[in-house]
């Protein structure tokens, strides 16, 4: 079972295998997210649903995985990012996009900004890690998505993205 839990908590080899794990953690969740919006169709508002589940799911996950590594917020650990990434989107008139220059930038803005807020932690974000548990390796994820979801609905709200 703790090889299970290991495995899901660093996404298999992405985590303790690939530089930056992080930013490759966030990659993966971005771009599950786009394959199950685009290719296969399904309802962002499901997909999304199911995001934020996962990332409740993700708590006690991330907490174990701190255990058997002995270690707080392991940077291997990138559950937490993966789960976090896509909930910058929540909010997005998605009906209004089709796989298209505009979807790919709106896709790159958000990615750009959920990093920027995840590796800077301004805004309190910092003081969320302090959390026990795996609460405090998922929570900071989740309040880094708020702000980057915010500036894209600033930038959409503006024109300047469409």
């Amino acid at each position: 079972m703790d090889r299970l839990i290991l495995f899901a908590a660093t996404l298999g080899p992405i985590g303790r295998k690939l530089p930056a794990p992080g930013t490759f953690g966030s990659l993966a969740g971005l771009l599950v997210f786009w394959l199950l919006v685009f290719p296969a169709n399904i309802e962002p508002f499901l997909v999304l649903s199911a995001f934020a589940i996962l990332a409740l799911c993700a708590i006690p996950v991330c907490g174990k995985a701190e255990i058997l590594l002995s270690k707080e917020d392991p940077k291997e650990v990138i559950l937490d990012e993966f789960v976090a990434q896509p909930l910058v989107f929540v909010g997005v008139p998605w009906s209004s996009y089709s796989y298209s220059f505009d979807t790919v930038l709106l896709l790159g803005l958000g990615f750009a900004l959920f990093r920027f807020f995840d590796i800077m932690k301004p805004l309190g974000i910092s003081r969320l890690q302090s959390i026990p548990g795996g609460g405090g390796v998922v929570v900071d994820d989740l309040a880094a998505a708020i702000p980057a979801g915010l500036g894209i609905w600033l930038l959409w709200g503006n024109g300047i993205i469409s």
